[in-house]
């Protein structure tokens, strides 16, 4: 396992943030954390990080006790976040150098590591660019490579598609799909676009008030509503097929004992957005 969690607890000022949460991820996956405003994932990757403090419970990261092997797992480590972490003024090769070197790693290896980053988030074109110069997507891509600089077993992205085109999106995506193929890493990944996390990831965990709720591959989170709606003249009948076709088959003999005319069928699976929100009771979280 990559993170094991168990019975992990955080409060601010009495207010339970993280109450006795348990997690287990994969090494090598995709992992997808979804939650509403306020379910605890920012507290989780932040404890994950070293950000914040836990109040209790155990966590091993990369098979090391997270208490007793601080300097391992955060050399193992990288935390992209939200919000961008870089120089304006300096071009991409710059920032990948200063970085390297405040990373603490070697300077007969600043080169390689700046240039495998750059060729894995495809800036060769802008690494004589100033990062003040370019677009959305370009600094996202400018976060992603410096967070790629240490080589990371465990890569944490915070949102990293936030207020970019739809293109610049799809680029990105694919990039983070290629540093879990071609690197085996191991990938944290927080977002509200429902697609992205279809598309990413192999297994997701819901949070919410401050525990998981539901944890399951991708594709039996999507298929546990399998659902076939059969419009007649006057009625829609509504058949849920997760556990077999026979209430199907009777409802189709039932039609046409009665005589009532098909109008039409739609069938196929709830999206993770509507599962999403059904099971986190689609309250507005402030």
């Amino acid at each position: 396992m990559a993170i094991k969690i168990k019975l992990l607890t955080k409060s601010y000022s009495d207010y339970p943030v993280l109450k006795d949460l348990n997690l287990d991820i994969k090494q090598g996956e995709v992992f997808g954390l979804l939650g509403p405003n306020g379910a605890g994932k920012t507290t989780l990757i932040s404890i994950l990080n070293y950000l914040e403090s836990k109040d209790s419970g155990e966590i091993s990261i990369l098979g090391k006790d997270y208490a007793k092997e601080k300097a391992y797992i955060q050399k193992n480590s990288s935390y992209i976040p939200q919000s961008y972490a870089f120089y304006p003024e300096l071009t991409t090769y710059e920032n990948l150098e200063f970085f390297a070197a405040l990373y603490g790693i070697q300077s007969c290896d600043i080169k390689e590591k700046t240039t495998d980053a750059i060729k894995m988030t495809a800036l060769e074109k802008f690494k004589n660019k100033k990062a003040k110069d370019f677009s959305g997507g370009l600094k996202r891509r400018l976060n992603i490579a410096i967070g790629l600089l240490n080589d990371p077993k465990i890569l944490y992205l915070d949102e990293p598609t936030v207020g970019i085109d739809p293109q610049s999106r799809k680029y990105i995506l694919d990039i983070i799909k290629n540093i879990n193929k071609i690197k085996n890493t191991t990938i944290i990944y927080t977002s509200h676009y429902m697609d992205e996390i279809e598309y990413l990831c192999d297994e997701i965990a819901i949070l919410d008030n401050g525990n998981i709720i539901r944890k399951d591959t991708k594709q039996n989170l999507v298929n546990e509503n399998f659902l076939v709606k059969i419009y007649l003249e006057n009625n829609i009948v509504e058949i849920n097929t997760n556990n077999g076709f026979d209430d199907l088959v009777n409802a189709f003999s039932d039609i046409k004992n009665e005589n009532k005319k098909i109008v039409s069928i739609d069938y196929g699976n709830k999206s993770l957005e509507e599962m999403f929100l059904k099971i986190t009771k689609q309250e507005l979280r402030d």
